[in-house]
């Protein structure tokens, strides 16, 4: 990385650099770009945690230009980046358009990429052994989450003209291929045997995506790719720092990532790579057997938390199916290093699976003191898990005392720096929004709406909905906290509203959120994964509909591990910080740029009449104009419908 000033001259002031940077290139935006207080405040902060190897956590609304004010100090540092983030629009938008322009604009040299999670890269060899067995020889991917399908000539034919044509082997490129027919031309990293011994090692699309992205200087990754290279060496190459946007997800995905879970597909997933490359069957038949004994097992206790550990029937069936992952293992080792390549490739993969089986059967049968262990479901494949209560000492070991970090998102929790480990050191600051959201937007709780804990709730808050979309002209995000609730007002409003209603499940997200934009009248009726990553700016959203406050539900095994070990403060330190942050961003998606106006409902009086918890929830809002007026709320979405 070079430039006419350098982060490695002692002379050289970053901060000073960043903000001359920073005016240079909003400069050149379309439209002349325009001054930003908050990403200028922004970039000065992370500049000032660069120099002092420090670490700095920003909360930056919407509209701050947040990944310039990072990249900028981050670029002009010099210093190994890696840019982790939980969406892929967002991930898209830094590698096609945040980035590039900044190599055109601000006039230092650097380079940048991308890089995946192994299985999201085409694996030439298992498309070598496709073509040549004719048929799948994994019924089961290896996390064990659906059946694999056998892939036709014509399919078949198209992966192998992607294989000639594509540079990178990115599974992006082919959206018409279904995730089954892609698991059986992909692994995981668990199950690959690495490159040198594989066959096609030497020409491995995931292998030349590391080697690319151990040369760059601006790295591109998701948080799942990041939180796994925490736990594990190599995952990712050395780098000096990491920026995590849309940081409010860090704790649960790398909770998630340190977990562990034995599922009934999952064995299966052993079994059936054994049997693929022995002749002797048995001990493949016999692990499918112990198989269906865990999912008997399992199935009638999904969504319990074994807060005592394992009781003696899971103690007997794990042990069970150990002894059959010994035997697929011992079995393998029957495999002649003399058998062809392709055969003892097939062989190492079989046996990665199974040893990882093995391993996380002894992590789950003696779980640590720190850690919560339950049954998940779904009924169709039930799994045992283990989770760390806690991930703040792990980050603060692992990460935080390896390099500087930067932390960001439009909500992010105010207990973020204990819950993360982060040192007590770390820069923390809230930059706001340039949006005038007192003119702009009005938030709306009806307070004469029942307790939504009622039985009468749900009726009352339907005929909210009708009033409100019809007062919008449609043009309505109706966010859920459940599939039943959101149900129940789509059956409900059926037939009482003139506009399209777009539900989810009807279509995949990305295709409902385009039918969405295109048809700016049409109302979105979805659930908690539609609170966060939508972007529909401008009049195709003029109202958002929450259902009710969004707190985590009691039952969750995790959440009720953490809120035991916190004791009396464990509303306001696990419940209510989540629900702010939830209710943050599902309010997030109404003014996504300057010109956006709108109303946010929410339909649940609490956030008006709870008096020990409501301003913590109010201020995580953005700075709203606030009413509890049916008629305000109807009148400014009428005068939004009939303005244009």
């Amino acid at each position: 990385m070079t430039s006419d000033e350098t982060a490695t001259d002692a002379s050289f002031d970053l901060r000073q650099a960043t903000i001359t940077a920073l005016e240079r290139v909003t400069s050149a935006l379309p439209g002349g770009g325009e001054h930003r207080a908050g990403q200028q405040q922004m970039a000065e902060l992370v500049a000032t945690a660069l120099t002092e190897q420090a670490h700095a956590v920003v909360q930056a609304g919407t509209g701050t230009g947040k990944s310039l004010a990072y990249l900028v100090p981050a670029v002009l540092s010099g210093k190994t980046t890696v840019i982790a983030t939980a969406t892929k629009a967002l991930q898209d938008q830094l590698a096609t358009k945040d980035l590039p322009f900044l190599e055109q604009q601000l006039g230092v040299d650097f380079s940048y990429g991308v890089l995946k999670g192994r299985s999201n890269y085409l694996c030439r060899q298992r498309l070598d052994e496709l073509e040549r067995d004719g048929q799948s020889s994994l019924d089961l991917d290896p996390d064990g989450e659906h059946d694999a399908t056998t892939i036709g000539p014509a399919l078949l034919e198209q992966l192998k003209a992607f294989d000639r044509r594509s540079v990178t082997g990115d599974r992006s490129e082919l959206a018409d291929v279904s995730d089954q027919a892609w698991r059986l031309v992909s692994v995981g990293r668990d199950e690959c045997p690495g490159a040198a011994r594989c066959p096609r090692g030497e020409d491995c699309f995931a292998e030349q995506a590391r080697t690319q992205a151990a040369m760059v200087d601006v790295l591109v990754v998701n948080l799942h790719l990041y939180a796994l290279a925490v736990l594990v060496e190599g995952v990712l190459p050395e780098h000096d720092l990491i920026i995590m946007d849309e940081a409010h997800q860090v704790e649960d995905i790398v909770a998630e990532a340190a977990g562990r879970q034995i599922s009934p597909r999952r064995v299966q997933a052993a079994a059936r790579a054994t049997a693929g490359i022995l002749e002797d069957i048995e001990p493949s038949r016999a692990a499918e057997d112990t198989a269906t004994s865990l999912h008997a097992a399992l199935e009638r206790r999904i969504g319990e938390r074994l807060s005592d550990g394992l009781d003696d029937d899971l103690v007997a069936v794990l042990d069970t199916v150990r002894s059959a992952a010994d035997g697929l293992l011992n079995a393998l080792r029957s495999v002649p290093d003399s058998a062809p390549a392709e055969a003892r490739t097939k062989a190492i993969r079989a046996r990665q699976l199974a040893t990882g089986l093995v391993d996380d059967i002894d992590a789950v049968r003696w779980p640590l003191d720190q850690e919560v262990l339950w049954i998940d479901g779904p009924a169709s494949n039930p799994s045992l898990r283990t989770t760390p209560i806690a991930v703040g000492d792990l980050l603060a070991s692992r990460l935080w005392s390896q390099r500087s970090a930067v932390l960001t998102s439009a909500t992010l929790s105010t207990t973020i720096t204990e819950s993360l480990g982060l040192p007590d050191t770390t820069v923390t600051a809230d930059v706001g929004s340039p949006f005038d959201y007192q003119t702009n937007a009005l938030l709306y709780c009806p307070t004469d709406l029942p307790d939504p804990r009622t039985a009468d709730y749900r009726s009352h808050q339907h005929d909210e909905i009708e009033r409100l979309i019809s007062a919008a002209g449609g043009r309505t995000l109706a966010l859920f906290t459940s599939f039943s609730a959101m149900n129940e007002a789509v059956l409900h409003l059926q037939g009482r509203l003139p506009w399209t209603v777009l539900v989810q499940g009807e279509q995949s997200k990305h295709a409902l959120l385009q039918s969405f934009i295109d048809d700016e009248e049409s109302c979105l009726f979805a659930t908690m994964s539609f609170w966060q990553g939508v972007d529909a700016p401008g009049s195709t959203c003029r109202l958002v509909i929450i259902d009710r406050l969004p707190f985590p539900r009691p039952t969750d095994p995790v959440l009720q591990a953490r809120r035991d070990r916190a004791g009396s403060a464990a509303f306001r330190t696990i419940d209510l910080p989540r629900a702010a942050t939830m209710l943050a961003q599902g309010a997030g998606r109404l003014i996504r740029a300057s010109t956006d106006r709108g109303v946010v409902a929410v339909l649940d009086p609490r956030l008006a009449t709870a008096r020990s918890y409501r301003w913590e929830l109010i201020n995580s809002l953005p700075p709203m104009r606030r009413t509890a007026d049916r008629e305000e709320a109807t009148t400014f979405l009428r005068s939004l419908r009939d303005g244009g």
